[in-house]
């Protein structure tokens, strides 16, 4: 008997290891990141440092719901292969270690650094239960970590915290980048319903320098998980401030909506007031940046959602991230529009490709075939004229059904997982989420990532993206195209994903 578990535990390792679906866990993402176990939410402290990105997240390693919050830590040399790390900040006298940001002190001006060591810094907010139970309105403030070694081990800074609360309740999620125009740290900080910016010459000692956002964008629920950066458009610098708003999302629950403007070191002032959604799907929230990647800004997001992360129906652990994608800028009738797309470190995932051309689509089309994908993971690339309706349809041999399609008529792109699999966990999980065609362009392009559970659609170069999870009975292998009109597809490419990062280019 002995003999017998040992080997079983042997093939679980080494299942783990190739990034095999097992049937212990059937819905373990295969190329996004997911934590071994427990619970994980949000992606905090993003930063590249000597050829090493490094993933911290709000993580609960004892238990599969959100509780007492650490810092878990993943490093990846390429953005698509991850590993895990220990914990990197447990809670401590002042409180759970809530979300943040982290940067390299380059000129050290925290003064952390000794002997020639460059220091990581992490800007964290630590949440105070006691006084939360207390009724306090003080119970979140901002607070420092810093480690010389490159992110394995942390010290925190003894004269925490460095920015007390004023009195709001909601007062955390530091995002920290360094505006050289002006010598000094800004911090952008989530504050109940706007976003405060404060300024600091080392990390240590903070000024307000303005607000923005009470009477504009969507206030459905509570803003939180900021973020500040330059983009480059035509020659032209423009900033980009996202927000992540819990409820009150295109679609439900979770989302992030995004201004584009200026920032002159004090103040953000948007070109436009209306309401934009970073990605339109139910399953991309509190997405932030990696800090010190240079002209790249790329972003991760929590694959999920709070109106459902607590139940979905995975045992040992909760929650994946997001792809990391690649944000630009693209004008559309003069205005600016965030654009996210697939970084290109993804190419390390390719496995054998089918390429079509000029596909006449009448009624439907079988290319379960062609593709003969074992393991459903897969890229599906197509160009079209956004002159009809079509859908994707990924199935199996239980009748799941996941859809993803265009509809002409509602000018609107949609992901329908009403019968995907699992979804009476939450009553509001099994229906058809839409996304509007922004895109002015007759040419309409798309760009489908699948995972065991998981697709992420970007569609027009990135101008309209979409995230959703599924829980389907077993793996999706089958895949359709339809077409109640018929549409002809001049390009199309298939691209099986190895899950476990042997095959290159």
């Amino acid at each position: 008997m002995k003999k017998i578990l040992i080997l079983l535990a042997v093939l679980v390792s080494i299942g783990k290891t190739l990034g095999q679906t097992t049937q212990l866990e059937p819905h373990r993402p295969q190329f996004h990141f997911s934590p071994k176990v427990g619970w994980m939410n949000d992606p905090n402290g993003m930063v590249y440092l000597k050829g090493t990105y490094h993933l911290f997240f709000q993580h609960f390693p004892t238990g599969t719901k959100w509780g007492p919050m650490h810092w878990g830590h993943a490093t990846s040399k390429d953005l698509v292969h991850w590993q895990e790390h220990p914990i990197a900040l447990y809670p401590d006298s002042l409180g759970w270690i809530f979300s943040g940001s982290a940067v390299v002190d380059v000129k050290n001006t925290s003064g952390f650094g000794k002997n020639g060591q460059t220091p990581i810094v992490a800007i964290f907010t630590h949440h105070n239960q006691d006084l939360e139970k207390k009724k306090s309105d003080k119970f979140q403030y901002q607070s420092l970590a810093y480690s010389l070694d490159e992110g394995k081990t942390w010290t925190k800074y003894a004269g925490n915290p460095v920015l007390p609360n004023p009195g709001i309740s909601d007062f955390r999620d530091p995002k920290v980048r360094w505006y050289e125009p002006q010598q000094k740290w800004i911090m952008t900080l989530a504050t109940k319903d706007r976003v405060t910016f404060y300024s600091s010459p080392d990390l240590k000692t903070w000024s307000k320098e303005s607000d923005f956002g009470n009477s504009v964008g969507a206030h459905g629920g509570v803003w939180e998980c900021p973020d500040l950066f330059p983009l480059e458009y035509n020659g032209k610098k423009a900033w980009v401030l996202l927000v992540s708003i819990n409820p009150g999302g295109p679609n439900g629950g979770s989302a992030t909506q995004y201004f584009v403007g200026d920032f002159d070191g004090k103040t953000f002032k948007p070109y436009s007031t209306k309401t934009k959604w970073m990605d339109y799907g139910t399953d991309n929230y509190a997405g932030v940046t990696f800090s010190n990647t240079g002209n790249r800004v790329i972003l991760m997001g929590w694959m999920s959602n709070w109106q459902y992360a607590e139940v979905v129906p995975t045992d040992a652990w909760r929650s994946a991230n997001t792809i990391a994608r690649e944000l630009g800028l693209t004008e559309i009738n003069q205005e600016l529009f965030l654009t996210s797309e697939p970084v290109k470190e993804l190419t390390a995932l390719k496995g054998q490709s089918l390429s079509l051309k000029n596909l006449s689509i009448h009624t439907g089309y079988d290319l379960t075939a062609k593709v003969n994908n074992k393991t459903g993971l897969f890229k599906l690339e197509l160009a079209t004229q956004a002159t009809a309706d079509f859908s994707i349809t990924l199935g199996n041999k239980k009748g799941d059904e996941l859809i993803i399609g265009y509809d002409k008529q509602a000018n609107e792109y949609y992901i329908d997982r009403s019968h995907s699999g699992k979804v009476n966990f939450e009553k509001g999980f099994g229906k058809r989420h839409s996304a509007p065609r922004i895109s002015v362009n007759p040419n309409l392009t798309l760009t489908l990532l699948a995972d065991v559970a998981s697709v992420e659609l970007f569609a027009d170069s990135g101008l309209t993206v979409m995230t959703d999870i599924f829980f389907p009975n077993t793996e999706l292998t089958k895949l359709y195209l339809k077409s109640a009109t018929g549409i002809l597809i001049t390009d199309l490419t298939y691209t099986s994903l190895d899950g476990s990062g042997k095959k290159g280019l």
